[in-house]
């Protein structure tokens, strides 16, 4: 005996139906536009890499509880699924010598990680990273922020502030003025800011060993939140004889010349989780909406080195689409109104042999012209081929019946007005162009 058994897909994953899928890719079409712009080029790399090149560069929480892990079942290797598209790259890059620099690549991909789900946090997930190889400069980061703020402007999401530090000022004030020999582990508990707030990240330090006296300093020093170019006097000031932090500071200070800002913002608790980076670190969020970073990233200058022996900088962001249309679907700046890419649904009057021919005539014509069409395939009334049209809100109709076929026209009916007209058919392609157009 067969058990049925309902059918279900994994937690922290999802089906997307067309409505989904139409405007996800409308803001992926928006997104890559923008990287063709500020001249960046795209590349794939597997889903799947070799454990043994992601080993190492996550930190330890990454690889041993986030990290979709497995061993071939024919084999012995070790392999993990796409936990991001940085390390990708700069394995591509170790692989591709030859490639000219700068490199100005964008990558539009998903990731896995397995993390709590929650809202606006799947265990499987799409990023749209932009990166810049081979330059050590302040120019790139800017391009960087330059490109990043002009995504989240020209997609309608009001409010995106982009918080900035560097792992130099980090480096300085954690090691040097707080006497922390191995911040990693800070690092980490205070990326949990958010999540866990002041008195989780205190428990946190807590349990690194560290003395209370220590702890309020950090949180202290974690407070610090201000325009970027306020920041960087009050650094300079606090920190000047810290090479370190006045390295982070003078980098950042040239970032900010360029972009030219008011929407970034500098804030001492950004330290990013991910143990690769080296200088500038970005996150971006939204005032309007509480749901965490719709994006992030820096420099990390000594990760491809981990590869070939070769210090090559980099510098990137990752725009976090899946929270992005989450968003913006609250903002009311996407909809899901769009059910289907069809324009114009060709409706057949009757089950007649002549009807029949010239429907398929016209479907063709307005297909070869670059026209979505549709028609009926289940042999049902023109009554319920209507109302199939109206469930997914096509724009257009076209009658064809005996008349029609007759006199060599269509009956055009457009849903949205109720106009409805009678066209020759030698100028329909133009008529439906004009219609589907406005």
């Amino acid at each position: 005996m067969t058990i049925q058994r309902h059918p279900a897909v994994p937690r922290g994953f999802r089906d997307l139906g067309p409505e989904e899928m139409i405007l996800r890719k409308s803001v992926i079409a928006k997104i890559e536009s923008i990287f063709r712009r500020f001249g960046f080029d795209p590349i794939d790399t597997p889903s799947v890499e070799l454990f043994e090149v992601m080993a190492g560069k996550y930190g330890e929480e990454a690889e041993n509880k986030l990290m979709w892990r497995f061993k071939d079942p024919w084999g012995d290797r070790e392999y993990a699924l796409r936990y991001d598209l940085t390390v990708p790259l700069a394995r591509y890059i170790a692989m591709h010598k030859d490639t000219p620099m700068p490199f100005k690549r964008y990558h539009i991909a998903p990731v896995w990680r397995h993390e709590e789900p929650q809202r606006g946090r799947y265990r499987e997930f799409y990023q749209c990273d932009a990166d810049i190889v081979g330059s050590p400069y302040p120019e790139a980061d800017a391009e960087i922020l330059l490109l990043a703020e002009t995504i989240y402007r020209e997609l309608g999401i009001n409010g995106v502030k982009i918080l900035i530090n560097d792992r130099r000022i980090l480096r300085g004030v954690f090691e040097k003025e707080l006497g922390i020999e191995n911040p990693l582990g800070v690092y980490r508990a205070i990326d949990k800011l958010d999540k866990i707030g002041v008195e989780g990240v205190r428990k946190e330090l807590k349990s690194l060993g560290m003395s209370d006296s220590v702890i309020e300093k950090v949180l202290e020093v974690i407070s610090m939140r201000m325009p970027l170019s306020e920041a960087i006097s009050d650094l300079m000031r606090r920190y000047g004889s810290n090479e370190h932090v006045v390295s982070g500071a003078r980098h950042l200070e040239e970032i900010s010349s360029i972009v030219r800002s008011k929407n970034i913002v500098f804030d001492m608790s950004l330290v990013r989780g991910l143990d690769y980076y080296t200088g500038p670190i970005f996150e971006a969020i939204t005032e309007s909406v509480k749901i965490g970073s719709i994006g992030g990233g820096g420099r990390y200058d000594s990760l491809i080195e981990l590869f070939t022996g070769v210090r090559t900088p980099a510098t990137g962001f990752s725009i976090g689409l899946d929270r992005v249309i989450e968003v913006g679907l609250e903002l009311g700046v996407f909809s899901y109104s769009r059910k289907t890419y069809t324009q114009v649904y060709v409706v057949i009057m009757e089950r007649d042999k002549d009807i029949l021919e010239y429907s398929l005539e016209v479907i063709r014509d307005l297909r070869e012209n670059g026209i979505n069409v549709s028609w009926d395939l289940m042999r049902r009334s023109h009554q319920k081929q209507r109302e199939h049209a109206r469930k997914l809100s096509i724009p257009v109709l076209i009658y064809i019946g005996k008349a029609e076929v007759t006199g060599n026209k269509v009956t055009v009916y457009l849903t949205e007005s109720g106009e409805r007209e009678v066209i020759e058919r030698t100028s329909l392609v133009e008529y439906i162009k004009g219609k589907i157009s406005q």
